[in-house]
């Protein structure tokens, strides 16, 4: 069986990607592409929608979706957990819809998290530091933000880590209490660098995107798991097997 998918902000880097692998998956046909000047009607009579959009335009492209009975995969920043949890409260209502939410599509990146979620536990300093290019709109990164809350979430019988003088902007932006530092910058893709300082020593997990060929694998998976969704899924990592049992990694 054929699944027809609509892709919202085609256009962009990311939508370009996602729009050649659908022309040569199997089982896939491309069937609307839509821009900035496009109306939301065009991704009627798919049954996926993928959402590459802008972080204030993304919540809107879901309702649509929703409402209509698709199915979305989201690859747009900036969907917090009030908004995610909305989200779910709507889906919880709605069960044959189902939404995938995708940070980020690279393994390692998920890898990544998934190592400073493990290490939380064990050390109080924790910072991130996150980089992207200039053309990034939103900070923090999705990424740095669920690596934040997955982080806080593994050490909750713990405490808060130690994060002096964060009333001090230089400081970073709190993220579960976490400090997490944006830089934007020419030439770079992506880049992301957790920080933990413990007695006598730090550790450092670091993943650096350096072509969008790393997010194939995890389209494609992600493209896969939207098919069947129901309710709200969030993260690569609830869709593929880490081998690891994360604290707190469910939505």
């Amino acid at each position: 069986m054929t699944t027809r998918v609509a892709v919202i902000g085609a256009t962009g880097k990311m939508g370009r990607l996602v729009c050649g692998l659908i022309e040569q998956a199997e089982g896939y046909e491309l069937v609307a592409q839509l821009n900035s000047q496009s109306s939301l009607d065009e991704m009627l009579g798919a049954d996926v929608a993928v959402d590459l959009t802008m972080p204030g335009v993304s919540q809107s492209v879901v309702d649509f979706a929703v409402d209509h009975g698709l199915n979305v995969l989201v690859g747009t920043s900036g969907w917090s957990q009030d908004r995610i949890g909305s989200l779910a409260h709507r889906l919880a209502k709605l069960e044959s819809v189902g939404v995938v939410i995708v940070p980020n599509f690279s393994i390692g990146s998920v890898l990544a998290t998934a190592f400073a979620t493990l290490a939380a536990r064990f050390y109080d300093s924790i910072e991130i530091v996150e980089a992207h290019q200039t053309s990034k709109v939103d900070s923090p990164s999705g990424t740095a933000v669920r690596t934040a809350e997955l982080m806080a979430k593994a050490r909750a019988g713990r405490g808060p880590v130690s994060a002096p003088h964060t009333d001090q902007r230089a400081r970073g932006q709190q993220v579960s209490n976490i400090p997490v530092h944006s830089l934007r910058l020419e030439g770079l893709l992506a880049r992301q660098d957790v920080f933990l300082g413990g007695t006598g020593e730090t550790l450092t997990i670091s993943h650096n995107t350096l072509s969008t060929d790393s997010y194939i694998q995890g389209i494609l998976l992600a493209l896969d798991a939207t098919r069947e969704a129901h309710g709200v899924t969030v993260g690569l990592d609830q869709i593929i097997d880490l081998g690891l049992t994360l604290p707190g990694a469910s939505a």
